[in-house]
């Protein structure tokens, strides 16, 4: 599943290929993507006619900012948006087609079919699911080490599903999480109101140093993700224990081991994170 730096990536790079187009229409051939409104055919009429003014990213979703609509999107696992001439045929898994002037059309492509299109009154879209409940961004003042202290304190979860709960920190997925836990020295399995002051103070930098490398390096291309240029993330060539079970920590040389927590695939250095 796209992470906080390959959504982040994407806004980017659809940034500079849709503002300032305008929908003249819309086809949606997987009705179920669409979860507000009800009515299909109403989302369609909204969005027709409407320009693209700005996208924002929140956690792990795309806002695309409209003349009077926001349309909040999730890729989910394999989700992705590229820009394409209407000449072009659309494959199987394209589900929605945002039909822009000039023959230009904007596509959204999920083989697996689990991205999800909200839309919304612009301005009203954080008051609702599914962005009401997120917690903060990593990047914002909000986050602070006193605001993750205080997060962990209040749970009895381990550490790595507590930081996969988008109510505390938003964007960090599986692949970041144990990015960020290797470079704090901390083990995914510990219980999180148990931390040590030193072990948050860790965590905090970590968590903001790893995403924002990824983003520089435009994301993780572990399976299919490209950007909405179609390009591949680079971070993936740098991580230190996401994907590296049975090879040497490049820290210690220890095995990478990989188990599972949370009912999540997890790896550690079996010597720079004890439990």
């Amino acid at each position: 599943m796209p992470e906080l730096p390959e959504v982040e990536t994407v806004r980017r790079t659809l940034s500079q290929l849709i503002l300032g187009e305008k929908i003249k229409d819309v086809l949606v051939t997987w009705p179920k993507m669409v979860k507000s409104p009800d009515d299909v055919e109403q989302f369609k009429v909204s969005l027709t006619g409407q320009t693209f003014h700005n996208i924002r990213r929140r956690g792990k979703f795309l806002i695309f900012e409209l003349d009077e609509h926001a349309l909040v999107s999730h890729l989910r696992m394999e989700g992705r948006y590229g820009m394409f001439n209407d000449k072009d045929e659309p494959d199987k898994h394209t589900h929605v087609r945002f039909l822009l002037d000039e023959g230009k059309e904007l596509r959204y492509r999920d083989v697996r079919k689990f991205g999800t299109m909200h839309l919304f009154p612009l301005g009203e879209e954080e008051e609702h699911l599914p962005l009401s409940q997120l917690g903060v961004e990593p990047f914002s003042n909000q986050f602070t080490p006193e605001h993750l202290a205080d997060f962990l304190k209040k749970t009895s979860r381990k550490v790595k599903p507590a930081l996969l709960d988008q109510v505390g920190v938003v964007g960090l997925g599986n692949i970041y999480v144990d990015e960020a836990l290797f470079r704090a020295r901390v083990h995914p399995e510990k219980v999180s109101n148990e931390l040590s002051s030193d072990e948050v103070e860790r965590l905090y930098p970590a968590i903001r140093e790893t995403l924002k490398e990824a983003i520089e390096m435009g994301g993780s291309s572990i399976k299919t993700y490209v950007n909405g240029q179609g390009e591949m993330g680079m971070f993936q060539q740098t991580l230190n224990v996401y994907g590296r079970a049975g090879e040497p920590c490049h820290v210690c040389g220890s095995d990478i081991v990989r188990s599972v927590v949370g009912g999540r695939g997890t790896h550690t250095c079996s010597k720079c994170q004890t439990l």
